[in-house]
């Protein structure tokens, strides 16, 4: 069962008072949509959910299309499967250095082109933020935090919103729904 699970990073969901969606309503509509054992997991739109078969077309497409009919909030989403979050979490390029994990951004990236726009970015020093790449997956310590982070403007500058950001903490909770189905 695990390998039809997978987490909806859903961006700008719940940011400001136009982005709001309650999560009852989201759990609602991932249901509605025929996912199985859906899960809203804290206030921020992250959804686990079960796929009850292979899903036809674009799942991320399709799932921000619904989103946006059904609430009127637009917002891009990523998917990542139970296997890819395992990694993410175990695979921390970054552990040697990131000792916080609420300071530890996870970017999953929506493709490959996205991770392609970040390339430059890996090749260039950062320090004391760090910042690694693998597949469609970035990792940025912003040591001071985003809000004075030069790494993450640049990352933001590079892709727009061809990606969501998740603390490491935010992603082992992730992990640990996603296993305990």
């Amino acid at each position: 069962m695990a390998a039809d699970r997978r987490v909806a990073l859903l961006r700008g969901i719940n940011v400001g008072k136009a982005k709001r969606v309650a999560m009852a309503d989201l759990r609602r509509l991932f249901e509605d949509l025929g996912y199985t054992d859906v899960r809203t997991v804290l206030n921020s739109g992250n959804v686990v959910f079960t796929l009850p078969r292979k899903p036809a077309g674009d799942l991320q497409e399709r799932l921000s299309k619904a989103v946006a009919e059904r609430t009127g909030v637009s917002c891009r989403v990523v998917v990542l499967d139970a296997g890819e979050v395992a990694d993410v979490v175990h695979g921390n390029p970054l552990a040697a250095v990131a000792k916080d994990p609420t300071r530890l951004l996870v970017m999953a990236l929506r493709d490959k082109a996205a991770a392609a726009a970040l390339q430059p970015l890996a090749r260039q020093r950062w320090a004391p933020e760090s910042f690694a790449l693998r597949n469609r997956i970035a990792y940025l310590w912003c040591a001071k935090g985003i809000a004075e982070s030069p790494l993450w403007e640049a990352v933001n500058h590079a892709i727009g919103d061809a990606g969501t950001a998740r603390n490491l903490a935010t992603m082992t909770k992730l992990q640990s729904l996603l296993q305990d189905t």
